[in-house]
């Protein structure tokens, strides 16, 4: 078997939690850096998982040529950066989500990735969850018969993650609720139907409820404390209308909201039957018979995703072979995301063009 040498850039929770423990505990791959801003969160990580070298500059790796993959879990303005240095380096890439903060730059991380034919996944982990690939089984087997809409809502009280910092400032995330949380929801639902064509686009978007920082009252705040004399210059929330060549989608989706509850779910309406799936959860299939309605919840073990996904990537690194979470089957969603800013910025639907400019 053979064993991929890898490198982990930034060493913050999504990597702390799951890039490095999946990495250590699959026999496709060594662990041979870490590498982190912080000098000691490295160190600390390294000395759990036994990672032989450290280091704070990324470009170190660039230069070895053992290794052979590299995780990306840094902040979202670095990720086309750097995954373009890798990908230039003759490395394979899992960059986190979202690709990166720009269409631009999605496209040249594409680019570079197919010049140097080198593997590019992007962290959109939910292709790999369970109850995801149970829903896209029974759509694409006609279970649901014609889907014609889909909605999804990702919206919570009041969750603001990091008020203040870089998930609150445009130029480091690239946006705000949309493109933190509706990039997965976006993703889960073009894989589940098969990315159809986009036609149209219209969305709005609203950064009300952070706006005055010091006045903001939360029940949750992941990624904070605050840092009242940072910036806030994203979305806290947005809604928008997609028209496609197959179903049309509508999204709902707030950080915080002046409505006390959660819901984040994805709605598959068809004329046969139709799937409320709830996020990171299970889903209720609403059918009828003999003049009868249903509902039906499934039973079933899931898998670990994020061990699924790692693994997915060190296979593709080590066959070259592109899979479902490679950059060709995800831009769909950098497409979207970036067609919603838009509309909210001339204030009309933007229509998408039929073939690349």
């Amino acid at each position: 078997m053979k064993i991929a040498k890898v490198a982990v850039i930034g060493c913050g929770a999504i990597a702390s939690n799951e890039h490095i423990p999946a990495y250590y505990k699959n026999p496709m791959a060594e662990i041979k850096y870490l590498v982190d801003m912080v000098p000691q969160r490295a160190a600390e990580l390294a000395g759990r998982y036994g990672v032989p070298y450290t280091s704070t500059d990324y470009r170190e790796i660039l230069r070895d040529r053992e290794v052979d993959a590299v995780s990306i879990c840094t902040a979202n303005h670095t990720h086309a950066d750097i995954a373009i240095d890798c990908l230039e380096a003759g490395k394979n890439v899992l960059c986190e989500k979202p690709a990166a903060i720009s269409l631009e730059s999605v496209k040249k991380m594409k680019d570079t990735a197919d010049r140097n034919g080198k593997i590019l996944n992007i962290g959109v982990v939910n292709r790999f969850n369970t109850s995801v690939n149970l829903v896209k089984k029974l759509i694409s087997e006609g279970e649901l018969g014609k889907v014609y809409h889909i909605y999804c809502s990702f919206r919570a009280h009041r969750s603001i993650p990091g008020l203040g910092g870089q998930f609150t400032s445009k130029s480091k995330s690239g946006g705000g609720v949309l493109i933190d949380w509706g990039v997965h929801f976006l993703d889960i639902i073009f894989y589940c139907i098969g990315s159809p064509k986009i036609l149209t686009v219209s969305g709005e978007i609203y950064g009300e409820m952070g706006k005055n920082m010091s006045d903001y009252a939360f029940t949750d705040m992941w990624a904070g404390p605050p840092d009242y004399t940072g910036t806030y210059d994203v979305e806290d929330f947005v809604t928008g209308l997609v028209r496609t060549s197959g179903p049309s989608i509508s999204l709902n989706g707030a950080w915080a909201q002046n409505i006390g509850e959660q819901a984040k779910y994805i709605e598959f309406m068809g004329d046969k039957a139709g799937i409320k799936l709830q996020y990171g959860k299970s889903f209720t299939i609403y059918h009828s018979r003999n003049g009868a309605l249903y509902e039906t919840i499934p039973s079933f073990k899931s898998t670990d995703m994020y061990y699924d996904e790692i693994d997915d990537f060190l296979k593709s690194s080590i066959e070259g072979r592109k899979s479902r979470t490679n950059i060709d089957n995800v831009m769909i969603t950098s497409e979207v995301m970036e067609a919603i800013y838009k509309s909210a910025e001339i204030k009309r639907e933007v229509i998408l063009p039929t073939e690349p400019s």
